[in-house]
């Protein structure tokens, strides 16, 4: 009985998926890039319902914080939240990349030929001002169309907000639409999870046998560190918050965590974790669905502290294979361009040239950059499980000081 019941559970199913994937892509080579239609109809099925699902998710979450005096105070917390905790995973990073010396003893020249060429626009970030500009659309349909996630979230915690001012009971027939468009959403979500098996198969048969095992190698000692990195901040750090931040009990929150930790592995997107994570949140948590509805989907965008962690060691790891002493200043930059680079940042898969930017800013050489590329998906699938495990964290947290707020 209990086998079965294990068997049957969707995560389990999930990392089944993952190792028999990995053992068939190993064996088959190349030839295991047939299964990658599966995986890619999974990815767009799971796409083809984040967009809606975020949309009507910050409408309604904005819209139940709005008339409430902690609107203002979650939101703040919130955007704190992120950034600090980006911040102290650079920081981390730094300070384990130092201790371990990752990029020590590497031998670089035998694996740089035949690399693709990186280039300094690959890794511009827009400025400061630019950023605030850009976050504004100037039409959220074309926002919509074109997936721009910051645009969409700008303009639904706007819209959200003003269906609160609407005078007498004219929008609450909206709320009440938005909440069972939401419930809809998840249920279709729910539909495509049954699937989520085999395009996970198809996703790792593709991966490992394109790019095999080969590469992992040369940087073996990085993927170790960073592993040990993103292990101490999502099973030691965060679950400290939640234990003295929160009402969840840190041990109930690191086992419920484990269904959306699978789901970011297999698909290495943030995103498409959203409707896992928030069902985690409202249903195991206890999380109130206006606070999941606002947190969430926002963390999803800008709140990347396995990206922050991935970023920090991977400049170290360079200025060790070129012995480059890094000042206190280039640590600096290191953290901030780590920590606000990422904000905007979509929490969808896909090679990280942001890291371009992080080691220009250090002054750190790009050259041996495309040496990690063939193993971005591995880095992509584990930091994104912490991404998400960060969402949580600010979720629960933030419903804490918002039940306060009521009781007082």
């Amino acid at each position: 009985m209990f086998k079965g019941k294990l068997l049957g559970n969707i995560g389990v199913q999930v990392v089944i998926a993952m190792i028999i994937g990995a053992v068939v892509g190993l064996l088959m080579g190349d030839s295991a890039t047939m299964f990658a239609p599966l995986g890619t109809i999974f990815i767009n099925l799971v796409k083809m319902l984040v967009i809606p699902l975020v949309v009507v998710s910050i409408i309604a979450g904005a819209a139940s914080l709005g008339n409430s005096p902690s609107a203002g105070k979650i939101g703040v917390g919130t955007f704190a939240f992120f950034i600090a905790t980006s911040a102290l995973a650079v920081g981390l990073a730094l300070v384990m990349g130092n201790i371990f010396q990752p990029g020590a003893g590497v031998d670089f020249s035998a694996h740089g030929a035949g690399l693709a060429a990186v280039t300094q626009e690959q890794g511009a970030i827009p400025g400061f001002v630019d950023t605030v500009i850009g976050m504004i659309p100037t039409n959220v349909f074309e926002s919509l169309i074109g997936g721009n996630i910051l645009q969409i979230l700008v303009f639904c915690i706007f819209f959200g907000i003003a269906l609160t001012k609407v005078k007498g009971d004219g929008a609450k027939p909206i709320l009440a639409g938005l909440n069972t468009v939401v419930d809809a959403f998840v249920w279709m979500i729910n539909c495509v999870m049954i699937i989520a098996p085999i395009g996970v198969f198809g996703l790792m048969a593709q991966s490992v046998g394109t790019f095999g095992f080969d590469a992992l190698g040369v940087v073996l000692k990085l993927v170790i560190v960073f592993v040990a990195a993103i292990l101490i901040y999502g099973f030691i750090f965060f679950p400290l918050m939640v234990k003295f931040l929160s009402d969840v009990p840190a041990l109930k929150f690191i086992s419920a965590m484990k269904k959306p930790q699978v789901m970011a592995l297999s698909t290495a997107s943030s995103m498409a974790t959203l409707p896992v994570t928030m069902e985690t949140c409202e249903e195991d948590l206890k999380v109130s669905k206006a606070t999941s509805s606002f947190v969430l989907p926002l963390g999803a965008t800008i709140n990347m502290s396995g990206n922050a962690i991935y970023y920090g060691l991977v400049a170290v790891f360079f200025a060790q294979m070129y012995h480059i002493d890094l000042s206190m200043a280039a640590y600096i930059a290191i953290i901030f361009t780590s920590t606000l680079g990422a904000i905007g940042q979509a929490g969808v898969p896909g090679p990280s040239f942001l890291v371009v930017a992080v080691l220009l800013a250090a002054g750190i050489p790009i050259d041996g950059l495309p040496l990690l590329f063939a193993l971005d998906r591995i880095f992509d699938m584990i930091r994104t499980s912490l991404n998400i495990t960060g969402d949580a964290v600010c979720a629960v947290v933030m419903d804490k000081f918002i039940g306060a707020d009521k009781q007082q």
